[in-house]
């Protein structure tokens, strides 16, 4: 055989090996592909791919790319055809209190001081049990997978309760233990709340979707030796710490009487303040204290209607983005909001500064977007694992219809989330690669059940607080 011979049957050796080992790999296997959808990445590059998929396997994004190209490199085991829609990142709700859906419009139209010492705290004093806290998180859950919110950061009693209904649903939470100075549902004095927190992280630290918390309230409600063993308690363990912060004029008043300093320098005379600390509010603040948070690693979660409705003023998000804190969106609780609808968040933290600022660019819709997204995932430390679609990320991602008449037609994606949808257009929530709900049905829950226990609640709720 001729050399020539022989080294061309090398090569119809390889090349037929190849085919071979081809067919037997064939397609990547993947989970769930999302695709045929307007992909929004919210990457750092801002990437929009017009028709495009995302690949899933397990808990975790794959690809993220062109529909045709996903579907020549991916098998699904379940295929979501998202033509016509928007695909984006889980929204990220950075302040809530998960259980008082149940308090939803118990008191409405007051200023907060008002509102919490002669309303929910004696209502709270009357009807919080874990009983209460299982039936608000579960309603709590259904409204946010309906309205495409996949991580939420919490604060109340009885959080294990709230975690372990959170689990169930399938849903992300930064979940804290409040530590708060009065006797309270679960916890008689402040050492017994941080007793709870405790056992509280070391039941749920590692968890695949619960991040333990500790939530000292405020600093109206915690002396400054809690204040401070809660601090402890979180730097001990490596957890987030949660606060209220200079919420309102009141607040700020507490504080320089108390301790002559606003609620930021008290707190960073405390040596609270650090990477891990979510402040949720931050009304009250300077530019210079928006530059000391920053510098302390703080992050802060803005919740504008809460703040609207209960009038505490504007918070100065222009600030905080300029000295580049991590500034995420909040609803707060649905007691003061009323509801828990991200959507409505952003629309309301961009169209707020613009009439405060007087500037229709101080909070473009870009950037409204990534406050729900990446600067939510920053804000509670978490911009390694969600906030964007992007490959080796959690798994966390909703579809949202663009097909009614108010949506049409779409010229620009982001403004188009930012201006036009509701919570009620999303219509598939997937979370770490699990689908919660498809095409409008929730899988996690059972929602007339949910409902009606809700509805039943509302009944002692009413009873007790003789409303």
């Amino acid at each position: 055989m001729t050399p020539r011979v022989t080294g061309l049957a090398a090569v119809l050796v390889v090349a037929v090996t190849l085919a071979v080992v081809s067919m037997q790999i064939g397609p990547g296997r993947a989970s769930l592909v999302i695709t045929n959808g307007t992909v929004v990445t919210m990457n750092a590059g801002g990437q929009i791919i017009p028709n495009g998929a995302v690949a899933i396997a397990g808990a975790d994004i794959v690809a993220v790319g062109a529909a045709e190209d996903i579907q020549r490199r991916f098998r699904g085991a379940q295929v979501i055809d998202a033509a016509g829609q928007v695909v984006m990142p889980g929204l990220i709700n950075t302040h809530t209190h998960a259980p008082m859906v149940l308090y939803r419009g118990l008191a409405d139209d007051l200023a907060l001081m008002d509102w919490l010492t002669k309303y929910i705290f004696p209502a709270e004093a009357k009807t919080v049990s874990p009983e209460f806290v299982r039936a608000g998180t579960r309603l709590a859950a259904l409204e946010m997978i309906q309205s495409g919110t996949t991580t939420y950061a919490d604060m109340y009693y009885f959080e294990e309760e709230i975690a372990r209904e959170t689990r169930a649903a399938g849903l992300r939470g930064v979940l804290g233990q409040t530590v708060i100075q009065f006797p309270v549902a679960d916890a008689k004095t402040p050492g017994d709340a941080l007793v709870r927190a405790e056992a509280f992280i070391k039941a749920f630290k590692g968890d695949a979707l619960i991040t333990p918390a500790v939530a000292p309230h405020a600093i109206y409600t915690n002396d400054e030796s809690t204040l401070r063993a809660s601090r402890d308690l979180s730097r001990r363990y490596g957890v987030p710490t949660l606060i209220h912060l200079a919420e309102t004029q009141d607040e700020v008043a507490i504080a320089r009487e108390r301790f002559q300093a606003s609620p930021v320098e008290y707190l960073d005379r405390l040596g609270f303040l650090g990477p891990g600390v979510l402040a949720a509010h931050g009304v009250w603040v300077t530019e210079a204290e928006a530059g000391l948070l920053r510098a302390r690693g703080v992050g802060v979660s803005h919740n504008p209607e809460s703040n609207m409705k209960l009038a505490s003023g504007t918070a100065p998000v222009p600030a905080y983005l300029k000295a580049g804190v991590a500034l995420g969106l909040g609803t707060d609780g649905a007691a003061s909001n009323n509801d828990l609808d991200m959507f409505e968040a952003m629309r309301v933290a961009s169209l707020l500064q613009k009439l405060q600022t007087r500037d229709p660019r101080a909070v473009s819709a870009r950037t409204a977007l990534a406050m729900a997204t990446m600067g939510g995932a920053r804000a509670l430390g978490l911009a390694s694992q969600i906030g964007s679609l992007e490959a080796g990320k959690r798994a966390d991602v909703i579809v949202v219809s663009m097909s009614a008449a108010r949506q049409t037609p779409m010229y620009d994606p982001v403004t188009h989330l930012v201006y036009t949808p509701h919570g009620d257009d999303v219509r598939t929530t997937v979370v770490n690669g699990k689908v919660l709900m498809r095409d409008r049905k929730v899988l996690t829950l059972d929602e007339s059940v949910v409902l009606a226990e809700a509805r039943a609640w509302a009944v002692s709720v009413r009873a007790a607080v003789g409303n």
